[in-house]
């Protein structure tokens, strides 16, 4: 008998192995973002939305690949149960309308609504990643609503150097995977290694990751399934404008906190933000890359909830 009858029978059990395993992923991932969220129509459109805890209010804004539920896993890994928090889907994510022609600017107004909706005049805002430029914006266009800002690991301004050339190069390859379910299930999945990487995170960092910050890591990429509903809000991330100068209108309390070896959302972010926003204050961390938040989680956690009571006690 020849030998390649068999090996195409154990090519093809592990072809259906492998296709029953992503059916059942799949099957996992939607009916735990189905029934979980609220939508409320605006006038920028229908905007998804999580809250819970209990406290003063804090705005969660999610960053690329995210959704309601990406701000809730950060909600809870940061703010503790100290703070009452609101996680939107921005635009193009999950249940929240898309618009051809959508800016960062039209995103921070839809916050606004919402927060009308909600009742509720004035909050903290918590922004990771691609996050930034919508709440950066929230801060210069309602400057009033703003109590504090934290920025974790957030694109704030465009820049030609190389490194940036290579930091967008990410970024498109990144788009590329979220397109389909199916590819990005499998490369998170079978290379899940590169996939760091492609999201700003060193093997070197990799390699390191405790059981606990591993565990965050993985809950992080795992909460990006399923993709498809999400695909509209990255494309839309990775082409539309940044604040960049804008920003030095910025009149709140400004936290920012990123790692030098972020090769996604670069360095020179932060040290731009941290230079053009009047009251702002940089913490900086030498590694991490762009998951800073579960490798640096305790340390971030006591940071930002001292930085956002602060922020409410301060004097209006």
């Amino acid at each position: 008998m020849s030998i390649w009858r068999p090996v195409t029978i154990l090519l093809a059990a592990v072809a259906a192995a492998g296709a029953a395993l992503h059916v059942a992923d799949m099957r996992r991932a939607y009916a735990r973002i189905a029934g979980a969220s609220t939508v409320v129509a605006t006038p920028q459109g229908d905007i998804e939305f999580k809250q819970g805890g209990t406290g003063p209010a804090v705005l969660v804004i999610h960053g690329s690949g995210g959704g309601y539920d990406q701000g809730e896993l950060i909600a809870k890994a940061v703010l503790g149960d100290r703070f009452h928090w609101i996680a939107p889907s921005r635009f193009g994510y999950l249940r929240s309308t898309f618009r051809e022609g959508a800016t960062f600017d039209d995103q921070a107004r839809a916050y606004a609504s919402l927060l009308d909706h909600l009742g509720i005049d004035k909050v903290a805002v918590l922004a990771l990643s691609h996050g930034g430029p919508s709440a950066l914006l929230f801060a210069v266009l309602y400057p009033e609503r703003v109590s504090s800002l934290t920025l974790l690991s957030c694109g704030v301004a465009a820049s030609s150097d190389a490194n940036q050339a290579e930091a967008d190069r990410k970024g498109d390859l990144l788009t590329v995977i979220f397109k389909h379910d199916g590819l990005y299930w499998a490369v998170s999945r079978l290379l899940r290694r590169q996939l760091m990487g492609l999201m700003g995170v060193s093997q070197e960092v990799a390699a390191g990751l405790s059981p606990a910050q591993r565990q965050l890591v993985d809950q992080v990429i795992d909460f990006m399934n399923p993709v498809a509903p999400r695909y509209a809000g990255v494309a839309f991330d990775n082409k539309a404008a940044l604040p960049n100068e804008r920003i030095t209108a910025i009149r709140a309390p400004t936290l920012v906190v990123h790692a030098k070896d972020d090769s996604l959302q670069l360095y020179r972010n932060a040290e731009f933000a941290a230079a053009k926003i009047p009251n702002a204050r940089l913490v900086a961390f030498e590694r991490g890359g762009h998951l800073l938040v579960a490798v640096e989680q305790a340390t971030i956690q006591t940071e930002v909830q001292k930085f956002v009571a602060a922020g409410f006690a301060r004097p209006d």
